[in-house]
């Protein structure tokens, strides 16, 4: 266990290298923070963390850097998270209360949260395995053409013509809406094909094909859109750190590119908190240099998707973490509210 002391050190030395870009030297620490100790005593300690991995010095320098486990130390222990202030609370309201529809509020988080952190943003869709139907809409079309539009809790909506085998009345038609919305609304996408399954035997002869119709296209529709689906942003950012990057910055960039690749990184929506990987905790060799923070979303306290920031191990943690949770925040009261 590393002493407070030593702790105060390494926390030191991660804010001025995230601060300065420069790897940092013990003169500059004790002029810069009020240690209470000599500068051969703050030596002394850098020594102790170098020697436990804590920090290592880059060969063209004397000075020190946080290693990916000094900077896990600092995630852990000594870093806060570091709160919005006021203004920055209603910048971000306001930005996301414009949004018109789900796919708005997705492209504005994404906007905002590349534009406060600086990094790369990504949000993910809510996943539809974790939502639940809302209202189902049936509207006669022709006599024999039905619109099905699916609304989820997360603001989603999901249309689809269904072509049915016989012309269907507008009273057999509310009928089966009413049934329909009283088995499914607020009931989850997976529960859906098991509720729905003996409906067509509650009504007539004639009417059975056209009702088998309807639901098999809104079983199809779950299916469809159980696919899962983000937005990324601000890739550009990323050239602003291209000494950060060891080796090229082109690693970085493919796989960002890969979705799946995206979707482990941000991890299970089930997990709400505030979540950082660091370096070689991220499994994708080409984002062995950047640092994932990432955090779920959702409306009622259920996180039902998870958004977050890409951006090279000498990030501002306190202040990443407390953007993306007081956004994930933010999105989530807007779904509550669609």
């Amino acid at each position: 266990m590393l002493s407070e002391r030593r702790l105060q050190v390494l926390r030191a030395i991660v804010q001025d290298y995230v601060g300065t870009e420069e790897p940092v030297g013990s003169k500059a620490l004790t002029e810069r923070h009020n240690l209470g100790v000599s500068p051969a005593t703050v030596r002394n300690d850098m020594a102790a963390l170098e020697d436990e991995g804590f920090i290592a010095q880059p060969h063209t320098s004397a000075g020190r850097i946080p290693t990916d486990k000094g900077y896990r130390l600092f995630v852990d222990k000594l870093a806060g998270v570091k709160p919005m202030s006021a203004p920055e609370r209603r910048a971000i309201q306001n930005f996301l209360d414009g949004a018109v529809d789900l796919d708005d509020v997705v492209a504005r988080t994404v906007r905002l949260l590349a534009q406060l952190t600086r990094q790369v943003a990504v949000v993910q869709y809510p996943s539809l395995t974790r939502s639940t139907v809302r209202h189902v809409e049936l509207l006669s079309l022709a006599p024999a053409r039905v619109m099905l539009v699916l609304i989820t809790d997360t603001g989603r909506v999901e249309q689809r013509m269904v072509d049915c085998p016989a012309p269907f009345g507008e009273s057999s038609l509310a009928d089966l809406r009413a049934r329909l919305n009283s088995r499914v609304a607020g009931r989850r996408f997976t529960d859906v094909p098991r509720l729905v399954e003996d409906l067509p035997d509650a009504f007539e002869a004639d009417d059975r094909g056209t009702v088998s119709t309807v639901l098999s296209t809104l079983l199809e529709t779950l299916v469809e859109e159980n696919e899962e689906r983000l937005m990324i942003g601000g890739t550009a950012n990323l050239t602003r750190f291209g000494h950060d990057f060891p080796l090229v910055i082109r690693p970085v960039l493919e796989a960002l590119e890969e979705q799946v690749v995206l979707l482990k990184l941000l991890g299970e929506a089930k997990d709400p908190g505030v979540t950082v990987r660091i370096g070689h905790e991220n499994a994708h060799e080409g984002l062995n240099s950047t640092s994932v923070v990432s955090v779920g979303y959702g409306s009622g306290g259920e996180a039902v998707a998870k958004l977050g920031v890409v951006g090279p191990t000498r990030m501002d943690y306190p202040g990443t973490m407390g953007a993306v949770r007081a956004v994930a925040r933010y999105v989530g009261q807007i779904l509550a509210e669609s």
